[in-house]
């Protein structure tokens, strides 16, 4: 690693150890055609591509000791577009489950949703308004396992009703894994989430509210996944989604948990603007 003065959004060497292995052997599978093994370490590639998900600066205010822009952005857009960013992902998760006593692959997660404003410039055919909530912009949709930590991330205009998510989510699930057999949601899921479910060998199960209840009150286990809503925050590049296409949307997503996930791996904090 270079000399400089380190940000709290870099990499850790232990944080480093666990993501290394996959990013050495993407490089060693795209060999330059020059032989030239590139100018830039690739761990620092990774932390400005942390330190970006953790700031929400643009492309162009990068700080100048981290690798210039162009060179992060071929990395990403790389990632993105072939599964690297997913696949580092996915390894801590499993590693992650497997440390808290569970089986790599989830038998049951929970779905939601979350609406998100988007910033000027983002494609209008990408995005809609979400009239339940009144909020125009981009649909951000979830699916986790029980500790909070995502299986799958969809994408969509925020005017996508909660079905075509948990459809989407549901395709994705089942892509992935045949180990999930229960998927709990909100009311804002309806029948046609469950029948979907049922192709793949899925009870989904609408939680619904207690009408007793006053005020909030937290439903067991299906609030998991507005507790990663919440960590996700912390990243203020997904505060709003600057990005021009869905597919980089969800790869901030992979970015933002696999910090989190490194973190709690390696026993470390993670630092939140609040603090002084």
């Amino acid at each position: 690693m270079s000399m400089r003065k380190p940000y709290s959004s870099d990499a850790s060497d232990e944080q480093w150890a666990l993501v290394e292995p996959v990013i050495t052997a993407w490089k060693a599978a795209h060999p330059s055609v020059s032989g030239h093994r590139g100018r830039y370490e690739m761990r620092e590639i990774v932390n400005a591509i942390l330190y970006q998900n953790r700031s929400g600066c643009q492309w162009d205010l990068l700080p100048h000791d981290l690798p210039p822009a162009g060179a992060v952005k071929y990395y990403f857009y790389k990632w993105r577009d072939d599964g690297t960013d997913q696949t580092i992902h996915d390894l801590l998760r499993w590693q992650l489950r497997e440390r808290k006593r569970r089986l790599a692959d989830p038998s049951l997660i929970v779905m939601d949703t979350q609406s998100i404003r988007v910033a000027v410039g983002v494609p209008a055919a990408t995005t809609g308004k979400d009239a339940a909530k009144r909020v125009p912009g981009r649909k951000r949709c979830l699916a986790v396992d029980v500790l909070g930590l995502v299986v799958e991330a969809v994408v969509l205009p925020a005017s996508a009703h909660d079905n075509a998510a948990g459809i989407a989510l549901l395709d994705g699930v089942a892509a992935q894994m045949v180990t999930v057999k229960k998927a709990l949601v909100d009311q804002g899921f309806k029948k046609a989430v469950v029948d979907h479910g049922k192709q793949y060998g899925i009870d989904v199960e609408i939680v619904e509210r207690n009408p007793a209840d006053k005020g909030f009150v937290p439903q067991a286990k299906r609030w998991i996944v507005e507790q990663t809503n919440g960590i996700l925050m912390f990243s203020r590049r997904l505060v709003r989604d600057y990005e021009h296409r869905p597919a980089t949307s969800r790869s901030r997503v992979f970015w933002a948990m696999t910090s989190v996930m490194a973190r709690r791996l390696t026993g470390a904090a993670l630092p939140s603007w609040r603090a002084a």
